[in-house]
């Protein structure tokens, strides 16, 4: 994808890794509709690019109190519904300049539960802690917010169903929606995406049956035979992705109890130089995993446990398999990336989930769908990915993230993977040696069987329940 502008040697690095061991209610399209009288939140909007296309779109917005309470304002977040452009290889936000500060405003793109002609894609504009509250009355001042095509081609704005043209001062718009702690108050969604039209409810019990794999990972070591019996390959081999030169060190894949439940720790360390520099990575030795969910429990990390932070760093959760050939369309990947200090061009933490149909590695061209949200993922996640024959979606701590299209479901089965990783050495120079971890306290995958997030949860306690630290159905073919 455009944001992930790497060299091609990442890619190929991969998949020959994947060969060798063969040898993702707020985010939620909840939006519904709500008036401005007695409701806690009113929003504002304004545009400075008032053009049918335009390099950019610029929706400017006004939050404003009007409850009899103060709001905190991490919990409300702003959505902005606008329709695709034919062939854009995905969009990106930004903030030109905000009251609140920049550094508190985050944007995430998303998929409604019910694309329209008018609004197949949203954007979520929400508030770090840093932003603070609203007291009765007040409003955030002006938040001057972008986005644009990632390829940096025009952009048709006649067909986005919040763009209003003629908004040239800041007026009450009620065709953005306001999410106040997970409850519509403000706007109107797009036809079909109101509170009553997805399930309330979503089912808590997991299906019955299903070929899964789960692991606890309650292992002693890297080298505990257990591991490898039960079809973990612990990276050692050279070659990338990440900086040229490092090593991939086993001994680095430590497992520990916390929280109650055993852990495997990926650690990924660097003095700043490539002989220095030691990564991580685990993954099946099987590529066996097609449709069906894959969850993981994730604890990414802003900050080193030693050392000066600033690395560029990747920690992940991701299934792959190997490509064939350069464009090849039967390549397959899934992916929860988490760069906490940036990096491929961006300036501070940013998660992207990534599902990819192809690419070529030189010259580098690249064929996926991207969802992406620029704030602080610091701490344990429930990552939830599930693919059908219609659809990818990817779940965070129980909210959609991002849903992604039929066109990059994937032909052929693949592992499933962990790895953390150096892009470069750039982010940070100095020679003080420094390690940051990457924690994953369980991984399950359920066969042809699309779980929620509430049923993953189930189908782990269960697991729990009867002591089972490790379960593996999937057949190999």
């Amino acid at each position: 994808m455009k944001p992930r502008t790497v060299p091609s040697r990442w890619r190929v690095a991969v998949a020959a890794a994947v060969a060798m061991a063969a040898g993702t209610s707020g985010l939620v399209a909840l939006s519904g509709t709500a008036g401005a009288v007695g409701e806690p939140v009113t929003v504002q909007y304004r545009t400075s690019a008032t053009g049918a296309t335009a390099d950019q779109a610029e929706p400017w917005f006004k939050v404003k109190n009007t409850g009899a309470a103060a709001i905190q304002l991490s919990d409300v977040k702003v959505r902005y519904y606008f329709k695709a452009d034919a062939g854009s290889a995905g969009y990106r936000f930004a903030c030109s300049w905000a009251v609140k500060g920049c550094a508190n405003v985050t944007g995430t793109f998303g998929t409604p539960a019910h694309p329209t002609a008018t609004a197949d894609r949203y954007l979520d504009i929400g508030f770090t802690s840093g932003a603070g509250s609203l007291a009765p009355g007040s409003d955030t001042g002006d938040m001057q917010l972008r986005f644009y095509r990632s390829d940096w081609q025009p952009l048709n704005q006649s067909d986005d169903y919040s763009f209003g043209a003629s908004q040239t001062s800041y007026a009450n718009w009620p065709k953005v929606t306001a999410q106040w702690s997970g409850s519509t108050v403000w706007g109107t969604a797009p036809e079909g995406n109101d509170p009553s039209d997805p399930p309330t409810d979503p089912p808590t019990d997991p299906p019955a049956g299903g070929q899964s794999l789960f692991d606890d990972f309650n292992y002693t070591s890297s080298s505990d035979p257990k591991l490898s019996a039960n079809g973990w390959n612990v990276r050692s081999n050279a070659g990338g992705p990440g900086v040229p030169g490092a090593a991939w060190s086993p001994e680095d894949v430590t497992f520990a109890t916390t929280g109650g439940n055993s852990a495997m720790n990926l650690r990924t360390s660097t003095a700043g130089t490539a002989e220095s520099t030691k990564q991580t990575e685990v993954l099946t030795k099987a590529t066996k995993f097609r449709n069906g969910t894959y969850a993981a429990r994730v604890k990414f990390a802003d900050t080193p446990v030693s050392g000066p932070d600033g690395d560029h760093l990747v920690q992940t959760f991701f299934t792959i398999n190997d490509l064939t050939a350069p464009m090849a369309d039967d390549y397959s990947e899934y992916d929860f990336e988490y760069l906490p200090n940036g990096g491929w061009g961006e300036s501070s933490g940013i998660l992207y989930t990534t599902s990819w149909e192809t690419y070529n590695p030189d010259p580098w061209q690249a064929v996926n769908q991207h969802t992406e949200s620029r704030q602080s993922y610091d701490g344990w996640h429930d990552l939830v990915l599930t693919i059908d024959n219609s659809s990818i979606k990817y779940y965070i701590d129980g909210q959609l993230f991002g849903s992604h299209d039929a066109a990059y479901l994937p032909e052929r089965p693949m592992s499933i993977n962990f790895n953390q990783w150096l892009i470069d050495l750039t982010g940070q120079t100095s020679t003080t040696p420094r390690a940051y971890d990457e924690q994953v306290d369980y991984v399950l995958h359920v066969k042809d069987q699309v779980l929620t997030p509430a049923q993953v949860s189930a189908k782990v306690n269960a697991y729990r329940t009867a002591g089972t630290a490790f379960e593996d159905t999937v057949p190999t073919s």
